[in-house]
């Protein structure tokens, strides 16, 4: 095992692409969904991620199991220890002294889960679409854990929850792919006029390709500023009363270019009083 891989795990526990996370943000899907059918794949998803959660945890707290031993029994000089427990670099010490080298709900930065984690906005359109991006990222997630990890038995762990995230994208596309249309998100359509249009906003090198050419796309090579007949400023028509009120603000707080005021940055520089002249 590398030093440190024990707490490096505590990602897939409760980070942002962690199980917790997955089994949080397809649980509250489901209880808002209308379709029975996706309302039970969300259900039967989200309780495989509990699952997952208790197979990972478990894996943190055993590779941990030595460090509790040796932190509550003080087997070791305080120096030995803290190397111990501190790894190679690694800040798997702060899981070891504040949660005695058990699995807290906390990431391998020591930051405490989240509910902005679970992004879900109760539109199944758009749902899928991050339930896809979410497993796609755990899968890539496990990949690199595998990486930093020598043990066998771990690495087959770590590969079966990684296959099962492939399992979810293929039943999560599925899903999406059985609302038509699901393109674009939600029920308006969006402006005809923009919808197809790409810009090229960022300068050279402009690469083209079946993002932005072919089809229906219309490519704006210099897009010109987009206003309707105004100024292009941001302007709002005020009633009588709140114009009065804002050029009454502007007259009360307005500068005066022409003032030379002393300030604190002058009294503290010295210049004021002649020290550093």
């Amino acid at each position: 095992m590398a030093h440190g891989a024990e707490y490096a795990f505590s990602i897939s526990f409760d980070g942002a692409n962690g199980e917790l996370a997955a089994a949080a943000r397809y649980f509250t899907q489901a209880l808002a969904e209308e379709d029975p059918g996706r309302k039970d794949l969300l259900m039967d998803i989200a309780t495989e991620e509990l699952s997952h959660l208790e197979i990972v945890g478990s894996i943190i707290v055993m590779l941990n199991r030595g460090a509790k031993g040796q932190l509550t029994e003080g087997v070791q000089e305080e120096g030995e220890l803290y190397r111990a427990i501190n790894g190679a670099g690694n800040d798997s010490h702060i899981t070891s002294l504040l949660y005695g080298a058990g699995a807290p709900l906390v990431n391998s930065a020591g930051v405490p889960w989240t509910a902005a984690y679970v992004d879900s906005i109760t539109e199944p359109t758009a749902d899928f679409r991050s339930n896809i991006a979410a497993e796609a990222r755990a899968k890539i997630l496990y990949e690199r854990l595998m990486n930093v990890t020598d043990d066998p038995r771990v690495k087959e762990a770590l590969g079966f929850l990684m296959t099962r995230e492939i399992a979810h994208q293929k039943s999560f596309e599925k899903a999406l792919h059985s609302i038509q249309p699901n393109f674009p998100q939600g029920k308006l359509p969006g402006m005809p006029e923009f919808t197809r249009k790409y810009f090229n906003m960022s300068g050279e090198p402009n690469v083209r390709g079946p993002w932005n050419e072919g089809g229906d796309w219309e490519y704006v090579e210099s897009p010109e500023p987009a206003v309707d007949g105004g100024d292009g400023l941001a302007s709002v028509n005020l009633s009588p009363a709140d114009e009065a009120a804002v050029e009454a603000m502007k007259l009360r707080t307005a500068s005066d270019p022409l003032s030379e005021p002393v300030t604190g940055a002058d009294l503290g520089s010295g210049l004021v009083q002649g020290k550093n002249a």
